[in-house]
């Protein structure tokens, strides 16, 4: 069956594997032949980054028409009111495309590993945090997105692909899973990978102290 890598994406960490002049890459992380990102994850996000040698596999994770849901966690500048938040719901007009309606949900500030650098805040200006689920991937379309309607991202998190998370895994830390490609979704929305996922074993990165998630959030009531 054909692996998966599963790759917690520190901040600052370019998505390639090729030397580069003034950031780290994949490489620094991950001494594994053969295998390519499935898609991509801006140099300054964080979180969830998948990868794979086998061709078929990436196409399927990769490609739009499949539509696997992507889940980000978003910490904002400005007060997302509803009208903002419903304007990221309904889908936003970013001048060279309009994106599809997505899931937008205001929650309590997540439990994550701190960021290097820090985060640097405004004190006169309030900071929330979003969980926002789209189903397409364009270049910064997340940060593309809160920008347009008054809600700067100040640090942007995906934490899942479809059925797989980043949870468990530390910055710089990445496992290996076996899939079973008719285990894959085969309509909109993602499932579990089921019975045929491979055991992870984690690799690189220092682990959480036992009982301590890497990341937690309650959802605002």
């Amino acid at each position: 069956m054909p692996e998966l890598i599963l790759f917690n994406k520190p901040y600052g960490v370019i998505c390639q594997f090729s030397e580069h002049e003034r950031h780290p890459t994949l490489k620094t992380h991950i001494a594994l032949p053969g295998v390519y990102p499935a898609g991509r994850l801006d140099t300054d996000s964080e979180g969830l980054l998948l990868l794979t040698g086998d061709g078929e596999l990436q196409h399927r994770i990769s490609d739009p028409r499949w539509k696997l849901p992507k889940t980000y966690w978003v910490q904002v500048e400005g007060r997302p009111d509803e009208a903002k938040l419903d304007a990221l719901r309904a889908g936003v007009d970013l001048g060279d495309f309009v994106t599809r309606p997505a899931t937008v949900t205001l929650i309590d500030t997540p439990e994550l590993w701190p960021r290097t650098p820090a985060v640097r805040f405004r004190k006169t200006v309030p900071d929330f945090w979003l969980e926002i689920i789209i189903s397409e991937g364009k270049n910064r379309q997340v940060r593309r997105m809160t920008a347009k309607v008054g809600l700067p991202t100040l640090r942007l998190v995906r934490v899942a692909i479809g059925p797989w998370q980043v949870e468990g895994l530390a910055p710089g830390e990445w496992q290996r899973l076996t899939v079973a490609l008719e285990d894959l979704p085969q309509v909109q929305h993602a499932r579990r990978i089921g019975k045929n996922a491979a055991p992870a074993t984690a690799h690189h990165g220092a682990p959480a102290a036992p009982g301590a998630p890497f990341f937690r959030r309650a959802r605002k009531t």
